[in-house]
């Protein structure tokens, strides 16, 4: 009996032990293999870019580059303003292009192609656009931005955000009275794991 109980104590104290080392072990989720996961095992070769100013945007955002125009950035970009376009459509003559200048562009998707949009800020001197969904719920569905057919062919790096991004960025630089946000693009999170991604925290994914 007592040769039982010391065999049963032996089980209890090396389940709890192994239980401890699992839920240590695992971060966030239960699946090992999940937290052992990088991000791009989950997003394909979708790039990201970071806010580090201003402070309550400072975080990491994934994009979705245009599939059959425009250009990549030869190498990581740091410290590019972006800039919202205005009017904030961006298809037609730019009102800020001073402030365009060298900076990425912000524009809101509709009333005119990607590549309009591609096409006029570029002629304004932005280094890239970057095209918001104009759906302010849009959290999860990414649009595939496509030529329109013409002979246009933008020179800049052009990419699609999510609408609620978009819109949440768009809200802090209007309630902040800033001109632009600073960030860097892209940012490389080959070897980052998902769960160490500092992603927006109205963003679930």
């Amino acid at each position: 009996m007592m040769k039982l109980s010391w065999a049963f104590i032996f089980y209890c104290t090396c389940f709890m032990l192994n239980v401890h080392i699992c839920l240590t072990s695992t971060d966030l989720f239960p699946n090992v293999a999940y937290n052992e996961a990088t991000i791009y095992d989950f997003t394909e070769d979708d790039p990201f870019f970071e806010i580090v100013f201003p402070k309550s945007l400072q975080y990491t955002y994934r994009l979705r580059q245009a599939q059959n125009f425009g250009t990549d950035f030869l190498f990581p970009q740091r410290g590019l303003r972006l800039v919202l376009a205005d009017p904030e459509d961006g298809c037609s003559r730019l009102y800020n292009g001073p402030q365009l200048n060298g900076a990425v562009a912000l524009v809101i998707r509709g009333s005119c192609s990607f590549v309009s949009k591609a096409v006029q800020v570029e002629k304004a001197g932005a280094v890239a656009v970057i095209v918001t969904d104009m759906d302010a719920a849009t959290d999860t569905s990414f649009i595939e931005m496509i030529a329109d057919g013409t002979e246009r062919k933008p020179s800049i790096p052009a990419y699609f955000l999510l609408g609620r991004n978009g819109e949440m960025i768009l809200q802090t630089l209007r309630t902040e009275h800033l001109d632009a946000a600073i960030i860097n693009i892209p940012v490389n999170l080959t070897n980052v794991q998902i769960t160490k991604l500092n992603q927006p925290p109205w963003i679930v994914w």
